[in-house]
């Protein structure tokens, strides 16, 4: 059984070609990807034992989603095949001040419709050691929200450590309850916060003084945003969010921060000036520190290894991070010039 294991969905991206707007011309790039695949496939890329849990229906598009996965040797034996359709997400990729664009077209895929009881989380957790579940799967329906919650709580009746990225997806919340109401109740089986500027507002329903709209960031806020979420939830060791300075589409600042009973840390910031593609930026940051906290004991080397990771995501098409445990550390330790490998 595998040892690290992502619950979630996994969609068709249907993406309009370089930085077309949606059918200037009439084609789309068809990948896969979504939140909780993209880290177990980072997973399987670091070395780790990595298992995807979720259902897709029994037909052509739901086979080509499980054989991708594969193919970066995740574990798909948890994948129900069930339900009518697979999730659809459109992504049009913006430039300059031009901001990318997302839509959805995930209501009554398998996921959505998945409920508690469909999966046997004793047999699934038997030998595994961390656990990875997101805000976007509960967000879908209530049925996808109750198996959420199931599944964190056996989890932690198996002893295996909960992470939870927290996603607030404001156009997914949509069947009558709020973000704060569900996360709220999840997040109290949670060990391992992620986060990114705004998600612990509003997912959470904790405020501080933050503006993110701005494009620049006071790390003293998230230093304080971070005390407070695990004053709230003394249950979770550790919080990390991510800190994203947006000034374009093609230009940010990426760093993040960690803390836990030992104290506040700050990373190494990265100025990206020529963004390929952000989707999955958060996905690749969360994968990294789960692979981070597994490979070094010093945490602020985790810490480095998950910016690191997910600053290279920035130069890479498509959800997937396909970059390895070497690429990353190189970066960790100075080799940014992007200077040809012969």
């Amino acid at each position: 059984m595998s040892q690290y294991l992502s619950f979630g969905e996994i969609m068709l991206r249907l993406k309009s070609p370089a930085h077309e707007r949606f059918f200037q011309s009439p084609s789309f790039e068809a990948t896969f990807g979504g939140g909780e695949a993209n880290v177990a496939v980072a997973l399987a890329n670091y070395g780790l034992s990595s298992g995807f849990i979720s259902a897709l229906p029994d037909n052509d598009i739901g086979e080509a989603a499980i054989r991708e996965l594969r193919g970066f040797g995740v574990d798909t034996s948890n994948v129900a095949r069930k339900g009518e359709r697979v999730g659809i997400y459109f992504l049009e990729t913006g430039a300059n001040q031009r901001a990318s664009k997302v839509i959805y077209d995930r209501a009554h895929s398998s996921i959505c419709e998945a409920k508690p009881g469909d999966f046997d989380w004793a047999a699934i957790f038997e030998g595994a050691r961390w656990f990875h579940i997101t805000g976007i799967t509960p967000a879908l329906s209530q049925s996808a929200a109750d198996l959420s919650l199931e599944a964190v709580k056996a989890a932690q009746a198996a002893g295996v450590t909960v992470s939870c990225d927290f996603n607030f997806r404001g156009k997914l919340w949509k069947y009558g309850k709020s973000a704060p109401e569900v996360m709220g109740e999840l997040v109290k089986f949670v060990d391992v916060g992620i986060a990114n500027e705004e998600d612990c507002q509003k997912s959470l329903g904790i405020e501080v003084d933050v503006d993110v709209a701005s494009g620049e960031l006071d790390t003293a806020k998230y230093e304080a945003l971070s005390a407070k979420v695990l004053e709230v939830y003394p249950n979770m060791s550790s919080i990390a969010i991510t800190l994203r300075e947006s000034h374009s589409a093609d230009r940010n600042g990426w760093s993040a921060c960690l803390r836990d009973k030992n104290g506040f840390k700050l990373s190494r910031r990265y100025e990206i000036t020529d963004i390929i593609d952000r989707v999955g930026g958060g996905d690749s940051f969360a994968s990294a520190l789960i692979a981070g906290l597994a490979l070094y004991e010093d945490r602020q080397e985790s810490l480095e290894f998950a910016v690191a990771a997910s600053c290279l995501k920035h130069s890479i098409i498509g959800d997937f991070n396909r970059v390895s445990v070497p690429e990353v550390e190189a970066l960790m330790r100075g080799s940014g010039s992007g200077r040809v490998q012969r």
